[in-house]
């Protein structure tokens, strides 16, 4: 097998990042508040709303998802108004719970983990209750469930005063999205997942209709207050001090990305996808998520055969070098995760199938 010089990730997030992005940060560092950053800002603004298929704007955080989480409700939510969080692992239950420390008032539409949520039950909850928003989590990471957005957000859109946010952390640049055709008003993402970045930034399409909701709203907090972040926004820069060396990292990579091509990108994650599917089941391994809304950027496997995750963990380490996923949450050991996000290979997904079915043999 291949020799490289440190333990790779083959992990959900944060994924193994190539040497080329990692040494893009190295750039001389520059002042956040310089022509040159203005530049920087604007070059990555375009790439940005390219990827993120969107006419409107997209903030640039220096912080997780998580924290843009909490913008979302914070800017989105009225303080009299309800909000509707379908829930179905434990990143969709997290934002919720998020939610609800921020002081607002949450109902959940749940569904078991593994499954995904309809338009169908969606509608019905809209058409029994006025909501501020829906929030949707596209691809569940702790399950390998993508749901279906697209037609959620033609339920949602539906009912006026309603917004819609969806948490494409895992999703983004691995699968499809196209977010002002699916009507979404702020789809946000990280950069450690199919992004194939480090760790610490965070980037979010937000819509005028989300915009004016927060100027109807006085308690938005500060870091993660839209306006604000759109008043630097309009000067290309940020309001906080950025992460300059990951805005030179997302720079280079999204290079990388639009050169793919971004449809063919998600058609290299399906391929990806369909190949570990067919060795899962190959191998007497079950799939855990539910048929038809299977992720194209990680396969939650059932871990039908019983096998011990942590001494597969620590048997790649060893003999393959990969660091390998164990399950998350309550589902783990009884599931473990296979990713194929970022800038997998078929070559490098081949090298860890190939580990495994050497720990299976022993």
């Amino acid at each position: 097998m291949t020799q490289v010089d440190h333990t790779r990730l083959f992990l959900p997030g944060p994924v193994e990042v190539r040497r080329e992005i990692l040494q893009a940060q190295t750039a001389w560092m520059i002042g956040h508040r310089s022509a040159e950053f203005a530049d920087l800002f604007a070059r990555l603004q375009d790439k940005l709303k390219r990827a993120f298929f969107t006419e409107s704007r997209v903030y640039i955080s220096g912080s997780s998802g998580s924290g843009l989480w909490e913008g979302a409700v914070r800017c989105g939510i009225r303080d009299e108004r309800k909000v509707l969080h379908l829930t179905g692992g434990a990143f969709s239950e997290r934002w919720a719970q998020i939610s609800a420390a921020n002081g607002k008032r949450v109902d959940c539409l749940s569904v078991p983990w593994g499954r995904a949520h309809s338009a169908e039950m969606v509608a019905e909850a809209l058409d029994n209750k006025r909501y501020d928003a829906v929030c949707a989590v596209h691809n569940e990471t702790s399950t390998g469930v993508t749901n279906p957005i697209r037609a959620i957000g033609e339920v949602v859109n539906q009912h006026e005063d309603t917004l819609y946010f969806v948490d494409t952390v895992s999703g983004f640049l691995g699968t499809e999205l196209r977010v002002d055709d699916w009507g979404i008003d702020i789809a946000l993402t990280s950069s450690q997942k199919a992004f194939a970045l480090p760790p610490g930034i965070a980037f979010a399409a937000v819509s005028d209709r989300l915009l004016e909701r927060a100027r109807s709203i006085t308690s938005r907090g500060y870091y993660f207050d839209f306006l604000t972040l759109e008043k630097s926004l309009l000067k290309n820069n940020t309001p906080a001090t950025p992460p300059v060396a990951l805005m030179y990292a997302a720079d280079s990579q999204l290079d990388t990305i639009l050169a793919e091509g971004i449809e063919a990108r998600w058609a290299r994650h399906r391929a990806l996808r369909d190949a570990t599917h067919s060795w899962a089941r190959s191998r007497g391994f079950g799939l855990y998520a539910q048929e038809g809304y299977r992720s194209d950027t990680v396969t939650t496997i059932e871990n039908t055969l019983g096998i011990d995750v942590s001494a597969l963990d620590a048997f790649m380490r060893r003999e393959a070098g990969f660091a390998m996923d164990k399950g998350y949450g309550k589902i783990k050991g009884a599931t473990f995760r296979l990713p194929h996000m970022g800038d997998v290979t078929r070559a490098m997904l081949d090298e860890v199938l190939r580990g495994i079915d050497a720990f299976l043999a022993r």
